[in-house]
């Protein structure tokens, strides 16, 4: 996943304290669980729309451990409404998290269709005019009971991939359009379920990158370079 904190057609104010920032921001151009992403919220105390650092993989806050919990980092759309994992953050605690685009990995096969061994190829994934846009996401607040500190996290909400993306996976990340921006992240509607649709495929493109995506530890802008 690579990212900004900007996110076109939405006015939100910063939430993030400087000494957040200074502890979890970098920089992502090759974005992985458990690290720090910026992600729109709605808080709940003033209904303001902020932008904060969320770790990605989503510890609800009725979690005893957060250290064998699985920290799922997509939240299929089918069964959101009843899964005890999602079904309170995606009543009351939905986001945006902008991105400017995400990777999925195909299994390379052949010519008679069978998988071949050996490394998955990356593509990227973005829509056409390249700009920052926005996925859903739920959050939650987690509260360690001994020292009092919160971790904020989330998780991406996932569809059935469009024709586009079924080309190399069966699921994909459902993407708000901007009009719909505030329907997902306003509680006054408690069950927004039509906006979990696959992004119509004319509206995006993918491209083939390296297998350097494989590492985390390449986050150089030239990541998502086509091969």
């Amino acid at each position: 996943m690579q990212q900004g904190p900007d996110l076109p057609g939405l006015h939100s104010e910063l939430g993030a304290t400087p000494e957040e920032i200074v502890r979890a921001w970098e920089a992502h151009s090759n974005g992985a669980p458990a690290q720090w992403f910026w992600v729109v919220r709605r808080e709940p105390g003033s209904g303001r729309y902020v932008h904060d650092l969320l770790q990605w993989g989503l510890i609800p806050n009725w979690v005893k451990d957060p250290g064998v919990w699985p920290k799922p980092i997509n939240a299929r759309c089918e069964g959101i409404q009843s899964k005890p994992a999602f079904r309170d953050a995606y009543r009351s605690r939905r986001c945006l998290v902008p991105i400017d685009l995400f990777f999925e990995w195909m299994r390379i096969r052949d010519e008679g269709g069978k998988p071949v061994k050996g490394p998955k190829q990356p593509y990227a994934i973005a829509v056409k005019n390249r700009l920052p846009y926005a996925v859903a996401g739920l959050w939650e607040s987690w509260i360690d009971r001994a020292s009092g500190r919160i971790t904020r996290s989330f998780a991406i909400v996932t569809c059935e991939a469009n024709a586009l993306v079924g080309q190399i996976h069966d699921r994909m990340s459902v993407i708000i359009a901007p009009e719909n921006f505030n329907r997902w992240l306003d509680n006054i509607e408690p069950d927004p379920f039509d906006l979990m649709v696959p992004y119509p495929p004319e509206r995006m493109e993918i491209w083939p990158i390296s297998t350097r995506v494989n590492n985390v530890a390449n986050n150089d802008a030239d990541i998502a370079a086509a091969v």
